[in-house]
């Protein structure tokens, strides 16, 4: 993983880019929620590859689908928090959906590049994407992605202040 937080960059970039049609809230949960995996061999053993079945495009999907039946039931609420960072979003299942698997298929996208140990396109085995890009150019994909997030967040609470 580029380190967890910074797969938040790429996911409001997407989201703020095409708002109010990505849901926002979910984007970025579905973009850290893969490292859950890792989190769990680090704290809890030492056993398995830090990068393993959760970072493959055939459990992103699975854990997008199971995200975003979790989130569709609660949306009510998480909207009301995004409407304190002045968002206001509707949102339905559709865009939940959609939102969750861009998500979790960003976070497998920019680690293929890193890790050895994965197999994105499982159950193919390899990884044909490995150092087709540095670490370095994968962290500043993720930080231009968060600063051009910025501007875009800007115009959209001024765009809402207007309407």
């Amino acid at each position: 993983m580029p380190f967890t937080p910074f797969h938040l960059g790429p996911a409001l970039f997407i989201g703020l880019l095409f708002f109010p049609f990505i849901d926002i809230i979910v984007i970025c949960i579905a973009s850290v929620i893969i490292d859950v995996e890792p989190t769990y061999y680090l704290f809890f053993t030492n056993r398995g590859p830090y990068h393993g079945l959760l970072h493959t495009y055939l459990m992103a999907t699975v854990v997008g689908l199971i995200l975003s039946i979790v989130m569709y039931p609660i949306r009510r609420y998480y909207l009301k928090l995004l409407s304190l960072f002045g968002l206001k979003q509707e949102t339905n299942f559709k865009n939940i959906l959609v939102s969750a698997l861009i998500g979790t298929y960003s976070h497998i996208f920019l680690d293929m590049f890193l890790y050895p140990e994965m197999k994105p396109f499982y159950p193919f085995e390899g990884n044909p994407f490995l150092y087709a890009l540095s670490v370095w150019t994968v962290y500043e994909i993720c930080i231009v992605a968060f600063l051009l997030a910025l501007p875009l967040y800007v115009i959209r609470l001024i765009r809402s202040e207007k309407s």
